[in-house]
Order: structure tokens, then sequence, then C-alpha cells
């Protein structure tokens, strides 16, 4: 503008007040976000008696009672028999003991634990590993009824999984897969590769074909085209579905708590049966919540950057 005081900007480009607005509502949400994990956090160091306290306390003692209570048994003795036993040998014997009991053994905490990493990691792996080569194929060649397969897929996300509970209890119980490590991935990855295979066929189209092509020229099948130009690419489509596929798997409750309850029970259906004194040990519940958040987050960090990279890939088309 001639002798004006104005200056141009962008139309694009945010302004700096709105750049300061959007980063305060940003801050705000991630807090608000973040306290249902900081209590959950702070309720595992806390004692059963400040747990339940009301108003709840912000300010206590930490206590690593409950998560003690989270991976032993313990059984309740009398002042007399509690006499005869010589002194705690261990810190966690010696709190355990002040509460007027005695260490029975290990929970089962630690093999629910190990059954969701089998079962989670296990059926993401098979369903991104399925879902790719189903992807590539419905994004390469010309598949008959093609819209109505992939319509036909993703309908199978649709149902809830109350829906099917039953008949596939039935059918588990005859096959023998009830209660097993077998049952549950195969499970998982029947339901989770709907998703992989629709978000996996939007990155397979985004890949030129005239890479493949290139590569098939100088020699490559069609196989060896696939695993070193196409794959290599889809590396951030892939990462960000395993992402999304093993929070499902390693959340799933439903299914869990009907089809498993001893030998491959996981993690989820066996948290909320912690007993304590009085009723639910509220610290070992948090304890045991704050634990089975772990390897989700290091497996989404270590994912990261494929994550946004994935979730923004061809948003912007040249």
């Amino acid at each position: 503008m001639i002798g004006g005081s104005k200056t141009a900007h962008s139309i694009v480009e945010p302004t700096p007040l709105a750049k300061r607005v959007s980063g305060v509502i940003i801050v705000i949400y991630a807090l608000i976000t973040m306290v249902p994990l900081a209590w959950i956090f702070a309720t595992g160091f806390k004692t059963p008696s400040d747990s339940i306290s009301y108003p709840p306390k912000i300010l206590f003692e930490p206590s690593l009672e409950g998560y003690v209570n989270l991976f032993t048994t313990r059984t309740r003795q009398t002042p007399e028999y509690m006499a005869t036993l010589p002194p705690p040998t261990t810190w966690y014997d010696e709190l355990v003991r002040s509460r007027k009991m005695v260490i029975a053994g290990p929970s089962k905490f630690g093999e629910r634990f190990t059954n969701s990493i089998i079962i989670g990691f296990g059926s993401t792996f098979l369903s991104v590993f399925l879902g790719t080569l189903a992807a590539y194929g419905f994004s390469r060649f010309k598949v008959p009824l093609k819209d109505d397969l992939l319509f036909f897929i993703l309908s199978t996300r649709m149902m809830p999984p109350i829906a099917v509970a039953i008949p596939i209890f039935l059918m588990y119980r005859n096959l023998g897969l009830s209660d097993t490590h077998l049952g549950m991935i195969l499970l998982y990855t029947a339901v989770n590769i709907s998703l992989a295979v629709w978000l996996l066929k939007g990155f397979m189209d985004e890949i030129p074909r005239e890479y493949e092509e290139a590569a098939m020229i100088d020699g490559y099948t069609r196989l060896q085209a696939f695993r070193k130009v196409v794959l290599p690419q889809a590396m951030t489509g892939i990462a960000s579905t395993a992402i999304f596929c093993l929070i499902f798997a390693w959340n799933e409750y439903a299914f869990a708590l009907l089809l498993t309850s001893g030998t491959a029970q996981t993690a989820p259906p066996f948290i909320p049966t912690i007993i304590g004194e009085g009723g639910l040990d509220w610290p070992a519940v948090a304890a045991g919540a704050t634990i089975f958040l772990i390897p989700v987050l290091v497996f989404t960090i270590l994912l990261r950057k494929h994550l946004l990279r994935g979730i923004t890939f061809g948003a912007v088309r040249k």
C-alpha cells in the first residue's frame, strides 16, 4: 500500500496474536488431558487410606505399598504368629509386616502383563503384515468388486464386540482356542486387519507406480520391487498403522474378559480385580495402570515421527 502505514501479510500465515492464542489453548488442553494420568500416577504412591480420603489428598507422604501389593499376594496373621517370625530381610517384607500381614508369594500381575505383551504385539505384527499385503493388492491390481470388498472389510469394524462375543465364545470352545494366546492373537488380528487395510491402502496409493515399473525394468521381480522399493517408502504408513492396531489390542477388555480366565488373560480384565482390605486396593490398581501404560507409551514415542508424518501424508498434493 503506497503511502500507508499498513504492512502486507500472508493470508495463510497466522498473525502473532493468533499464534499466541493457539499456543495458550494447546497448553491448557494438554494440561487438562494430563490431569487424569498424573492423578493415576500419584495414586500409585499413596497408602490405601490416603487413596480414598475425602477431600482427596494432593500432598501426601509417598509410599510404595501399592506396588508391593500389586506384585505380591499377602495374608493376614495373628499377633502370636507374627511374633514367631524372624526379622524382615527386605524393605517390602517390612512394609507388609507393618500391616500385620506376610507375603504368601508373587501375584499374577507379571503373568498377565506378559500375556498382554505377547498378544498385543503378536496381533499387531500379524495385522500389519497381512494388511500391508492386502493393501498393496487392492492398490496395484484390478480386483473384481474392489469397492464392495473394501466396504465389506470395513464393515467388520462397525460391529460392537458384544454383538459377536457369544458366537465367538462358542466357536472358540469347540476349536479349543479359549484361553489361549493363539486364539486371542487371531481374534485381535481379525478385528484390526480392516483398519490396517484401509489405512495402508491410502499410503500405497500415494506411492507412484513408476518406481516399481522402473525397478522391474531393471530386472527386479514384482516381489523384489515390493520389498526393496515400496516397503521403504511405506514405512511411515506401516508405523502409524502399527500404533493404532497396538492401542486397540493393548486396551481391549470385552473379548479378553469373556474368552480368557487364566492362561491367556491379559492385564485389562485382571487389574480391576485387585482386592485389598475392605474392597479394591486403589494404590495397587493405579500402580498396575501406570505400568500398563509404559509399553504403548514407549512404542508411540519411538515411532512418533512416523506417526506425525503418517497422519499428514498425502494431505498436500503437488
